[in-house]
């Protein structure tokens, strides 16, 4: 019996050693290099806001918070790889308000959604390409505004859920 399991034992380690040696291209490498007009300033791909507390009678009586303000800086801009930037922010749109940020499904609150702006107000839509925002040469810092918005249903029936609240997009730059 003793004898079975050794050779049982030798076959399988004989067998892995044949295939390690077989196996000897199966990785593939593979990339684009671009050229692209800036950098991303090194902290500004995990942007992280805190809207602190919210309190609701304030989002029944004025639909939304005042803007909580961040700001993306692009370096090493050159102009002759591009002028402008548009900025995509995508995530899980809100059913109410599809323009508008939805609350990740393990927050607490509800009947709110997070909008996003320019620093002149403007909207920046959730999974669609922004207004184009001119470059300059060197440094350009784009300054935009997140807020928290009332959904209208919830407003309406004053059901907005109460208790913490995150939700996570991603932002994509397209040069021209």
């Amino acid at each position: 019996m003793k004898s079975k399991r050794l050779g049982c034992v030798l076959a399988l380690v004989a067998g892995m050693a044949a295939g390690s040696v077989m196996a000897a291209d199966n990785m593939l490498f593979h990339g684009a290099l671009v050229a692209e007009p800036c950098t991303l300033k090194p902290g500004d791909e995990d942007i992280r806001l805190d809207f602190g507390t919210v309190i609701d009678k304030y989002l029944y009586a004025n639909g939304r918070t005042p803007t909580k303000p961040f700001t993306l800086t692009l370096q090493d801009c050159d102009l002759s790889l591009g002028q402008t930037v548009k900025i995509t922010f995508s995530g899980n749109k809100s059913l109410e308000l599809p323009d508008l940020l939805a609350l990740d499904g393990g927050s607490q609150a509800s009947g709110i959604a997070l909008g996003l702006e320019t620093a002149e107000g403007k909207p920046v839509a959730l999974n669609k390409p922004s207004q184009e925002m001119t470059l300059a040469s060197g440094s350009t810092s784009l300054a935009l505004q997140v807020y928290v918005q009332g959904e209208p249903t919830a407003l309406a029936q004053k059901s907005i859920g109460l208790g913490a609240f995150s939700a996570v997009a991603t932002f994509g730059l397209e040069y021209e």
